[in-house]
């Protein structure tokens, strides 16, 4: 049976991690071995970090709905529960926006809110 030597698989698969390893500090952009480990920790913490994205954009928005109606004699707690009562269904994102870069719509929100609860 004839040798099958495998050498252009073998280069394709150093060269694909070698290449997502681009940038990084010493060896371990130069180095296989220590290359596809960083790759795999980059890898992994960068999944973990789009999650976090998530959670940290949502409690911005908290944040700055709680300021945004302190000024008006409440907390955000009691403007989600009102807005639910009224069956307004912005999300905080929209809200959050609504606050900062429309201060008379989100009046009109929270007036709507006031006068049916």
């Amino acid at each position: 049976m004839t040798r099958v030597k495998r050498g252009n698989i073998a280069r394709k698969r150093r060269k694909k991690i070698l290449k997502l390893a681009k940038g990084f500090r010493g060896s371990h952009s130069i180095l296989f071995r220590t290359a596809k480990q960083q790759v795999s920790k980059a890898l992994k913490y960068a999944y973990i970090s789009r999650k976090n994205r998530k959670r940290s954009y949502r409690s911005l928005w908290i944040v700055r709905l709680n300021a945004a109606v302190r000024p008006y004699g409440i907390t955000y707690n009691q403007f989600i529960e009102r807005l639910k009562k009224n069956s307004i269904g912005l999300n905080r994102k929209m809200l959050s926006q609504l606050a900062i870069l429309d201060h008379s719509a989100f009046q009109v929100i929270l007036e709507s809110c006031e006068l049916r609860s």
